[in-house]
């Protein structure tokens, strides 16, 4: 049995890309911050869905890095919205586990492998990628393909920070994926009543 994800949601948001201009990944962060330079936590809760106390805590915890005189930045918001992709499929603490494994400490970026918002420009191409297949089957060998193919024109900063890359994405993408399948399990399950 295969199922195909087709959300028509930017990853992470409760936007809809078709109203956003077909954006996603960092086109669509750059949409966001055209005008400015960072964003209000409102303006997060907006974009996520996710409430004000639930942000606060992620940033309390050190998932998400604390705001600049009450803005976050680019980079800060798309580790959020990555954090939201994958809240309903794994447990908070190995999203946190994930994105320290590609990018180390939160507040510093000295040890990041790639920024938070090529990492989720990367998610958001490998979604739309597999969205708009029209195979019947979506393999893992399928989906590392995917991969490969998007983040080809990635430059290492030091030697397997690619395949490092690579890994986190296989286990990002599936996360989403199995994210999307509870949510289609749970419609059927409300059409049955």
């Amino acid at each position: 049995m295969t199922i195909k994800i087709d959300n028509h949601m930017i990853p992470g948001t409760q936007m809809n890309q078709e109203a956003m201009g077909n954006v996603t990944g960092l086109e669509f962060l750059d949409k966001i911050f055209y005008i400015q330079n960072g964003i209000m936590l409102a303006q997060i809760r907006d974009i996520s869905g996710i409430d004000g106390s639930t942000l606060q805590n992620w940033v309390k915890r050190g998932w998400a890095g604390n705001a600049v005189n009450k803005k976050y930045t680019k980079d800060q918001l798309a580790r959020i919205l990555l954090i939201n992709m994958m809240r309903q499929s794994l447990q908070l603490e190995k999203i946190d586990f994930i994105l320290h494994y590609i990018n180390g400490d939160i507040n510093s970026q000295d040890d990041d492998i790639i920024s938070e918002s090529k990492l989720y420009d990367y998610v958001c191409k490998i979604i739309d990628l597999s969205e708009h297949d029209d195979s019947a089957a979506r393999t893992p060998q399928a989906l590392r393909d995917d991969i490969a193919a998007i983040t080809a024109d990635y430059k290492e900063v030091f030697p397997g920070a690619g395949n490092r890359l690579r890994r986190a994405l296989e286990i990002i993408i599936s996360a989403y994926a199995a994210e999307q399948l509870s949510d289609f399990a749970n419609q059927q399950l409300i059409a049955l009543s």
